[in-house]
């Protein structure tokens, strides 16, 4: 579970208010209140963390979508985890956003005085800063579902005013959150999500009743300025921040091995739980090689395509775009060691 609401304003923040916590580089905090929870003081839910760490060491696994009921803290956690590894909050795509504000407008202002200006989009922004962030994904209109699938798909954003064409390079990370509950995702843009994690409620009243230490504990930050735990907090960040930065530096430099077997393993794996396409297989790959970086390791094993297969391939299966579930169970791993050759 993590600490922090996952709809609405951020826990600790009434009103859900956004200040300076710490910079870019340093991590260190400032005399202002907190944004958010720093990300060290998260509790439990090791698959939403792992799959943002795998994403953030590996982009080309394609981002992160994590689904859970109300109050699960969904949107915390994908904040408190690109503000310590970027020192900013990722760029947000509300649901009623506008075409011009996706896709870029004139600066209106700038035109009444005579030059031509424009303003910069929430796309082109989300390229600069390599991360767009989608709350409640599955509630947005399908033209703008579309817009996104097309810049994703081509890595280009075209911002057409009048008779002016222009074609932006965009890259960036899509990270979105959904409830279940209240509707399902178009499955050509579920697809795009590299990896998909599950957050239920915490039923263990210890972890709960830790959870909601730690909430208090960021309540009185709030009010009344960073603690000595909190400045600590920041700090476990910062070494977290390094070591995930390293694990990535390895993957850059191809310093991590998928033997020939390995490869073998992903592509029977990928079949064997019934994945459509070929997406899957080298998503598969990538997240393998990640998580091996992650544990400091130059060769990829059969464990690393194990501990990464429930975040690949659930939403790739053909049954989704029939209404299937998504959902991962005992079942699959058990396919899972079947493919990788495990005796029983």
């Amino acid at each position: 579970m993590f600490v922090g609401g996952g709809d609405g304003p951020d826990v600790g923040q009434p009103g859900g208010e956004r200040r300076d916590t710490a910079g870019p580089e340093t991590g260190s905090p400032d005399i202002g209140r907190p944004r958010i929870l720093p990300y060290s003081w998260i509790i439990g839910q090791d698959d939403a963390r792992t799959a943002l760490e795998l994403s953030f060491i590996e982009p080309r696994i394609g981002g992160v979508l994590i689904s859970g009921q109300r109050g699960t803290a969904k949107s915390t956690v994908a904040r408190s985890f690109n503000l310590m590894t970027t020192g900013n909050l990722p760029v947000t795509l509300p649901i009623n956003a506008t075409d011009d504000r996706i896709v870029g407008t004139l600066d209106v202002p700038a035109l009444l005085e005579g030059r031509w200006a424009e303003r910069e989009s929430l796309l082109e922004e989300a390229g600069s800063r390599k991360v767009l962030y989608v709350d409640e994904v599955n509630l947005l209109d399908d033209h703008i579902v579309n817009l996104l699938l097309d810049v994703v798909s081509t890595g280009q954003l075209v911002v057409a005013h009048a008779a002016t064409e222009r074609r932006v390079e965009v890259s960036f990370q899509l990270v979105g959150t959904m409830n279940p509950e209240e509707g399902s995702l178009r499955p050509q843009l579920l697809d795009r999500f590299g990896l998909l994690v599950e957050m239920v409620t915490e039923t263990d009243i210890d972890v709960r009743a830790l959870i909601l230490e730690r909430v208090l504990e960021f309540d009185q930050v709030c009010r009344t300025g960073p603690t000595k735990a909190y400045r600590l907090a920041l700090r476990a960040d910062r070494r977290r921040k390094d070591q995930l930065k390293g694990a990535r530096v390895m993957i850059t430099d191809g310093a991590v091995v998928l033997p020939d077997a390995v490869r073998v393993q992903c592509a029977r794996v990928a079949a064997a739980i019934g994945a459509v396409g070929h997406r899957g297989d080298v998503t598969l790959a990538r997240a393998a090689l990640a998580f091996a970086a992650r544990r400091g390791a130059d060769v990829a094993t059969a464990e690393d395509i194990r501990a990464v297969a429930r975040f690949v391939l659930p939403h790739r299966r053909g049954a989704i775009s029939r209404g299937g579930s998504a959902t991962w169970s005992e079942a699959d791993d058990a396919t899972v060691s079947k493919a990788l050759g495990d005796d029983g």
